[in-house]
């Protein structure tokens, strides 16, 4: 039994937390050490993002996303400029989640993952106010 949530624990959000640090250091010109205390991880875990190609195609497909584009520049934005509070910046994370589970990336993904029948009505099709 894999859910979905296994999913976007394991990959997307590393894949999602690389894109955030890679507009941290190179918009905003933080070092990594930095950018590492405002993401709550490593200085290791960001070099890694920056430099490693260990997930590149889940980071690709993540940042080919517009919607995951704005969230980023939200998130990126927010941390650089002290707007966000560490929750603020969490319920952004959550958002990004809430974004992908209604639309087909995260289902092709958990597809890809494990086997899912075709009946599958885990991810919603729509944002609930």
């Amino acid at each position: 039994m894999r859910p979905p949530c296994e999913l976007v624990v394991r990959s997307v959000l590393p894949a999602f937390r690389s894109l955030v640090a890679k507009r941290l250091i190179e918009k905003y010109h933080f070092s990594q050490v930095a950018a590492a205390e405002k993401l709550g991880t490593t200085q290791a875990a960001i070099s890694h993002y920056l430099y490693s190609k260990r997930g590149d195609e889940k980071v690709k497909q993540l940042e080919a996303s517009p919607s995951v584009r704005v969230i980023v520049d939200e998130i990126a934005e927010g941390i650089a400029t002290d707007k966000f509070s560490p929750f603020q910046a969490m319920s952004h994370f959550c958002k990004l989640c809430k974004t992908l589970r209604t639309g087909d990336l995260i289902c092709d993904w958990h597809k890809d993952f494990i086997t899912v029948p075709e009946e599958c009505d885990i991810c919603p099709t729509k944002i609930k106010s």
